[in-house]
């Protein structure tokens, strides 16, 4: 499995523990790797790096997310696919150094695949602006 296809299936399982508040997340993970039947143990190390570490920064993520929307604009306000994705990109910038110009290509991928027709322009700029503000120091 390729690191695209394993992001995609890092978003799936980020959104439903996003739906479902309160899960024993080891347990979730499990759950999800088995039901999408997913062996590669490179996909599986990605996808639970992914799950933990948004897991564990999920505040800092979220406090992030607010300092780079409008301000009228609060996290209750944004749907819970661009919320997700926005989760997933900036612990992938952020977190895992990885270069910034992939992941947000490949979000906002993910964007117009799951989300409406304004999630990718609002996920590239609230991401653009995490960039200038942490990356591009």
């Amino acid at each position: 499995m390729n690191r695209s296809k394993a992001r995609e299936e890092s978003f799936k399982l980020l959104y439903s523990l996003q739906i479902s508040k309160d899960v024993n997340l080891d347990e979730q993970i499990k759950i999800f790797l088995q039901e999408e039947e997913i062996e590669d143990e490179d996909a599986i190390s990605y996808i639970e790096n992914i799950i933990k570490g948004v897991n564990e920064n999920e505040k800092d993520i979220e406090e992030k997310v607010e300092k780079n929307i409008k301000e009228d604009w609060t996290l209750s306000r944004i749907s819970k696919i661009d919320l997700t994705l926005l989760k997933l990109g900036i612990y992938e910038i952020i977190y895992t150094k990885l270069p910034y110009k992939v992941v947000i290509n490949e979000v906002v991928e993910l964007a117009k695949t799951y989300g409406d027709d304004s999630s990718k322009s609002f996920i590239n700029g609230v991401l653009a602006s995490i960039v200038k503000e942490y990356i591009e120091k």
